[in-house]
């Protein structure tokens, strides 16, 4: 069990986050701020040919095929919360319906976002809406940490373009990284400094960064190894930038 008194300020494990979340201690975490699969990739058809042009990358993640399903993780995710924590998942059209009937009933209040991307990838023979916006599911109990700050900046919309170069890795390059400037909106209205932020699929590290530049502690755990060690150097370096100050 982790020792969450200890003067740290981010644990990271690479493993099964299933396993290793039962090493979190009950009613510990103020924030818990992830992103997992969404069994998408049955649903693709793969990179799109283009006629004299290379073909559009259209490809899941591998770890997107596997069955991931939300019934299975409501349980610890209630467990390590705490009564004021705030939880919030990044979803897609096919899971969002199931993350809701798991939660809802188990919080005062739900509630979802929408992230719109400014910059998604065309529709290229124009026969469908471009895939411009994510979901998150929110959820919490009354008497909650939040940070409101404006009327015009609390709007349960979000805006910003997809993560791009230089932010964005090119190896290994994660489908799914998110701009840490919209994790950051997220984490400085739901916590406070030195709350503790938990991703429980932290891939590249980006929420772990976002924590971070905010004086939050963060815990990150990931499956894939490359993931891994490339979030792991990303905090890391962020740790060393810091103290060099």
């Amino acid at each position: 069990m982790l020792n969450l008194q200890k003067d740290w300020h981010c644990y990271l494990k690479k493993g099964n986050s299933k396993e290793l979340i039962k090493q979190i201690p009950d009613n510990s975490i103020d924030f818990l701020l992830t992103d997992p699969p969404y069994n998408i990739g049955k649903h693709s058809t793969g990179n799109i040919p283009l006629p004299g042009r290379t073909p559009m990358n259209n490809d899941v993640a591998d770890w997107d095929w596997v069955d991931f399903n939300p019934e299975d993780w409501v349980e610890d995710f209630l467990r390590v919360l705490k009564p004021t924590g705030n939880l919030f998942i990044f979803t897609s059209y096919n899971q969002l319906g199931r993350w809701y009937n798991c939660l809802d009933h188990r919080f005062d209040t739900s509630n979802f976002m929408i992230w719109h991307k400014t910059n998604p990838a065309p529709k290229i023979f124009k026969a469908g809406f471009l895939n411009s916006c994510e979901m998150i599911f929110c959820c919490w109990n009354k008497k909650h940490t939040w940070n409101f700050i404006s009327q015009k900046e609390m709007h349960n919309f979000l805006e910003s373009p997809i993560c791009m170069a230089p932010e964005r890795l090119k190896e290994p390059k994660h489908p799914a990284q998110k701009p840490v400037s919209i994790l950051k909106k997220m984490i400085t209205i739901a916590s406070n400094e030195n709350d503790i932020v938990f991703d429980p699929f932290m891939g590249v590290g980006s929420t772990g960064v976002a924590a971070l530049e905010l004086k939050r502690k963060f815990i990150g755990f990931e499956l894939d190894e490359k993931y891994f060690q490339a979030g792991k150097k990303r905090i890391m370096e962020y740790k060393k930038n810091v103290s060099n100050i």
